[in-house]
Order: C-alpha cells, then sequence, then structure tokens
C-alpha cells in the first residue's frame, strides 16, 4: 500500500511569504486528504490534495500523496507524473523517488525503475525495502530478455511463462499483457488471448497492439473479414504498426487466394484449385485454422484427381492442425476406403462418430467395419484375378485358365515345394469359382457373410469341381512334350 506524508505543516525551510494564509488553507485541505486516505476513500482524498495543489503548487509532499492516492486507484500513469514533479520540485524527496520508481515498475519499464530506486538508495542506504525494488526490477530485465530469445525461437509457451512472472511485479504493464496475449494467439489459446486484449482495450480503446491482437485472433479463426476490420483500425491508431499492416496483406491474399481455388473447384479445373490451394498453403504457415482447411480442400481435389495417397497425406496434415476438423477426418476415411486400407477407415470414422453420432456417420462405419472383415477373408475376385462386378462368363473364363494354370499334373516335374505351392493355388481357384458361380453363395459372399455360417456347403474337392468344368472323366490329360522340352505340356481333349 502506498504511503502518504502526514505532516503538520508545510516545508519548514520553505521562505515565509504574504500568501502564509493560502499555504495554510493548502495544508487544511492536505489534512482532510490525509483523513479520506486513511479511510480508503481515495477518491475523495484525491479531490482533497488536488485542492491543496492548486493553492500551493510547489509544495513537493502535495504531489507525494496525490501520487501515493492515484497508485491506490490504479492510475498509475498519473501517479508517475505526480512523482515526477515531486522530486523535481525536491531533488531529496525519498518517497518521491520510491513512488516513481514503483510506477515505473508496474509499468514496466525496470530501466528507469531501477534509476529511481538506485536514487533511494543514495538518499536512505540502510533502506531495506528499496533492495527488494531493485531486485524485483533485475527480474523484470532478465525475462523481457528470456522473452525476447524465446519469441525468436519461436518457443511461444516459453515467452507466455516470462510475461506472467514480469506482470508478477509489473501488473500495469500493457506491453507485456500484449506479448503474452500474441503468443497465447500464436499457440491457438484464442479465448485467453482474446480475453487478455479485450483487457487491455476496456483501459484504453486506442491501444494498437491490443487491436492486432483482436484482430489476429479473429484472423486465426478464419474469421477474415472482422479480423482485416481489426487490422486496420489498429493501423489507423498506429501507422507504424509493422505486424498489423503485415497481417493486413496476408488475410487479404489468403482469402482472395482460398476463394480463387474455390471458384476453380466448382468449375472443374482440379489442377489449377490443387495449384491455387497449394498457393496459399504458402502465404501464413501460422494461421492454423485456416491452413487446416486448405489442407482438407486440397485433399478432396486430390481424390478426385486419384492422387489418393497425397489426399491422405494431406488430411493427416490437417488433423495434426486441428485435431476436432470432422470433414478431415471424413475425407482421410473415404480415401482410406478407396485404397482398402479398411482398418485405418474404421479408426478414423469412429472418432467421426464419438463425435458426432448421426445416422449417416453410424451407417458409415458400420460399411467400413463390413469390408474390414470381408478382406480379412480370402479374396475370390482376385484369386480368379477378376473384378468385383465381373459377369458370369468372365469368371467362367478366368477359372479355366487359373485352373489349367496351377493343375497338380501341370507341376508334376517340379520340386516337391513348387508342387504343394501350386496344388494350394490350385485347390483355392476351384473354392473361389465354387462360391463366385453360384448366384446365392456369390451374394452372401459380397454382402460380407461367413459362408461357414449360414450353414452352406462349403466342401471343396477342387479335382472334382475340374472334372464337372471340362466335362467329366476322359474329357481332358496332361501329357508331357519331349520335344519342348522338361515342365512344357500340352493339353489332350477325348
Amino acid at each position: 500500500m502506498a504511503t502518504v506524508d502526514f505532516g503538520s505543516s508545510a516545508d519548514p525551510e520553505m521562505d515565509i511569504t504574504s500568501d502564509d494564509e493560502l499555504e495554510r488553507e493548502a495544508e487544511g485541505f492536505k489534512e482532510q486528504g490525509n483523513a479520506f486516505y486513511v479511510k480508503k476513500d481515495y477518491a475523495e482524498a484525491f479531490n482533497f490534495y488536488t485542492k491543496a495543489i492548486d493553492l500551493c503548487p510547489k509544495n513537493a509532499s502535495y504531489y507525494g500523496n496525490r501520487a501515493a492516492t492515484l497508485m491506490m486507484l490504479s492510475r498509475y500513469r498519473e501517479a508517475l507524473e505526480d512523482s515526477q514533479q515531486a522530486v523535481r520540485l525536491d531533488d531529496t524527496f525519498m518517497k518521491g523517488h520510491m513512488r516513481e520508481g514503483k510506477c515505473h515498475l508496474l509499468l514496466g519499464n525496470a530501466m528507469a525503475a531501477s534509476r529511481c530506486f538506485q536514487k533511494v538508495q543514495e538518499l536512505e542506504p540502510e533502506n531495506s525495502q528499496v533492495q527488494q525494488e531493485l531486485k524485483s526490477a533485475e527480474s523484470i530485465l532478465e525475462f523481457e530478455r528470456l522473452a525476447e530469445i524465446s519469441f525468436e525461437k519461436r518457443d511461444f509457451r516459453m515467452v507466455v511463462f516470462c510475461m506472467d512472472r514480469a506482470l508478477q511485479s509489473a501488473s500495469a504493464c500493457h506491453r507485456f499483457k500484449v506479448l503474452k496475449a500474441e503468443c497465447l494467439a500464436l499457440l491457438g489459446r484464442y479465448p485467453e488471448a482474446q480475453s487478455v486484449a479485450s483487457d487491455i482495450l476496456r483501459m484504453d480503446s486506442t491501444n494498437g497492439d491490443a487491436l492486432y491482437v483482436r484482430g489476429l485472433c479473429l484472423y486465426y479463426e478464419d474469421c477474415i473479414d472482422k479480423a482485416v476490420q481489426f487490422f486496420v483500425q489498429a493501423l489507423r491508431m498506429a501507422p507504424d504498426h509493422e505486424k498489423a499492416r503485415l497481417a493486413c496483406r496476408n488475410a487479404k491474399a489468403l482469402k482472395a487466394k482460398k476463394e480463387e481455388g474455390n471458384k476453380a473447384f466448382k468449375e472443374g479445373s482440379y489442377e489449377e484449385a490443387y495449384d491455387l490451394y497449394s498457393e496459399a498453403l504458402t502465404i501464413d504457415p501460422n494461421n492454423i485454422k485456416t491452413n487446416a482447411k486448405l489442407y482438407c480442400n486440397r485433399a478432396t481435389v486430390g481424390s478426385k484427381l486419384n492422387k489418393l495417397d497425397q489426399a491422405i497425406e494431406d488430411c493427416t496434415k490437417a488433423i495434426k492442425l486441428d485435431e476436432t476438423y470432422i470433414k478431415a477426418y471424413m475425407r482421410r476415411a473415404q480415401c482410406y476406403m478407396d485404397t482398402e486400407q479398411y482398418e485405418e477407415a474404421v479408426r478414423d470414422y469412429e472418432k467421426v462418430y464419438q463425435t458426432e453420432k448421426t445416422k449417416e456417420h453410424k451407417s458409415l462405419l458400420k460399411n467400413a467395419q463390413l469390408e474390414l472383415k470381408k478382406s480379412k477373408r480370402k479374396d475370390y475376385y482376385k484369386v480368379l484375378g477378376v473384378e468385383k462386378n465381373a459377369t458370369e462368363d468372365e469368371i467362367k473364363k478366368a477359372y479355366r485358365k487359373r485352373a489349367l494354370m496351377h493343375h497338380p499334373d501341370r507341376h508334376s516335374g517340379a520340386s516337391a515345394e513348387v508342387q504343394k505351392e501350386e496344388e494350394k493355388k490350385f485347390k483355392e481357384v476351384g473354392e473361389a469359382f465354387t462360391v463366385l458361380s453360384d448366384p446365392k453363395k456369390k451374394s452372401r459372399y459380397d454382402s460380407g457373410h461367413d459362408l461357414e455360417d449360414d450353414d452352406m456347403n462349403m466342401d471343396f474337392d477342387a479335382n472334382n469341381i475340374f472334372k464337372a468344368f471340362f466335362g467329366g472323366p476322359g474329357g481332358f490329360s496332361f501329357e508331357a512334350n519331349s520335344s519342348s522340352g522338361p515342365g512344357n505340356f500340352f493339353f489332350q481333349f477325348g
């Protein structure tokens, strides 16, 4: 708590003049001010100290007392002016120097504060309070130094830490608060940053730095039009504000480039849209939210261009920037489905469904889970080498080709290991044909059902299937063609 001087009269060394009556009246106002100060009625105390000053404007103690009152009212800049006037009138006024130093300290001017406290030391070498104030000033200077280094390294968390520590002694320093708010914005902690900036603007609506931070928060939250308004207002208050000028330019450029990309996409010019989104991503790496949207937009274009791996990578980048970005999870999940990475698709759809439990999301998750289950079974289409929409004739042709390719008799001269592998493939080909050539089994298989659980006859004899397909006993035989060399065969049909 600031203290006031309760002397009963003016400075005893002051010359007695014809204005003696005015001085006595001024002393009366001072005494009344002291009484209100003791009662903590600082507004009234301020009024009476002001009356005393009006009558005797060259009395240092009156300015000192009013400075103490202004400090209690948290009007530190006015208190600083009164303290400075007090020591101008009386350079030996120790309390005046102490108050000036405290005001500098509270306002974040640690160097100026140190000079004032050193003056106090000269006047009162045994003053214990001033030692602590000097330590506080030194701490603030050190935190400022660390914050500057950390900001250059983009270690914004450390800057916030340093400013919090500095503000413990410099609670009225707008400069420290603005730097903290800017770093909170750069860390994506927008509500906290907005709160700090708003507090400053309530006290000083023309503070260009605080207006800049408000704009920065809106800009990073992808409210670009509103952000530009704040940047323009900041530049109006502080025409040389380089950060506001750069942010304003970036905001306008980012909005324009993004809109160009959206227009190209709607017109079906996917390559152009892809390039425009890529250009937009180079404008401001710090704009996390907008860049997340740009990555997701580019992923959408990438999927249209069949650049599925790139689309997945862009979605992953978007999610890294904004872990709550559902649209990016949805886009990546679809790309995973298109590339048959079903486990990854299920993981993303589960994340989406946990966040937004809609019928659509539930359906997408169930479909991904079904495809995952199907992917863990034998892929009969791959076994035969046909597409999933293959016709009955295509399936028969594929079976004929694969069955002849892997028939054990064809590999009778091969090693035991090769014979075993070809026999396995021959059986798989027969199994695949049995399922895909039977409309009922094929339908159940395509729907993801486990055919064995459906009480369907799933006993396969590959040789019987082969014989039935090629017309029964005596329908064919494998014979070695000695002139063609070992391992070459021709088919003989009866």
